[in-house]
């Protein structure tokens, strides 16, 4: 899906943490190109145009610690399921010394189409139960997010569930790669307190 970046090589990462950016999804070959899986698919879509890997286990999460833009970052992959991603979000932060202000959280939003982008400095869950449980365990709902839509139910009654662990069909990924792209450079702009800009170039 991503390969026409051009990897660049990752000069590795210096200096204090200031950042953690999570990308929600759910373990597991089966879920790989699910609709709750978008935010783990943003941030493989990160690290193939940055040239790092998301490979280190720790804090129940599969981790990189790298440079982005001059900004030392925690990339993080939760495994807990999407249910239960507060719970490695909050140790990680708290072993870091990182704030809720500076946790940044990529996911899927069903409000909103594919191939849409929705920025925030902060919110309710809004019904996800992957912020839900983000918010109940760092006690705050102060985290900028960006939303990146999966697409609506078919219709009313379709089981919700079933709705979001389905997978993307193929005229869905042509127009979600677009936006994880979009994800990205908004991600970048907000590591360098531009999230206003960000907000005005890539929300729609």
């Amino acid at each position: 899906m991503f390969n026409r970046f051009k990897k660049q090589t990752n000069t590795g990462a210096t200096g204090t943490h200031e950042f953690l950016i999570v990308g929600l999804g759910n373990p597991g070959n089966k879920y790989t190109i699910t609709r709750h899986n978008t935010g783990f698919l943003c941030l493989d879509m990160l690290s193939e145009k940055l040239g790092f890997r998301i490979d280190r286990l720790k804090y129940k999460s599969l981790m990189a610690d790298v440079n982005i833009n001059g900004h030392r970052c925690i990339v993080m992959k939760p495994q807990t399921f999407m249910n239960n991603s507060g719970e490695a979000i909050r140790e990680c932060a708290s072993f870091y010394k990182i704030p809720p202000e500076k946790v940044i959280v990529i996911y899927d939003d069903i409000s909103l189409d594919v191939g849409k982008l929705r920025i925030r400095r902060k919110g309710t869950d809004g019904g996800h139960n992957g912020i839900k449980s983000i918010i109940y365990h760092l006690n705050s709902d102060q985290f900028p997010r960006i939303k990146v839509g999966c697409g609506k139910k078919p219709h009313p009654d379709y089981d919700l569930i079933d709705w979001v662990i389905s997978e993307y069909k193929k005229d869905e990924l042509k127009a979600l790669e677009p936006a994880l792209e979009n994800a990205c450079k908004a991600l970048e702009l907000m590591l360098d307190n531009n999230t206003e800009k960000a907000m005005n170039l890539y929300n729609s």
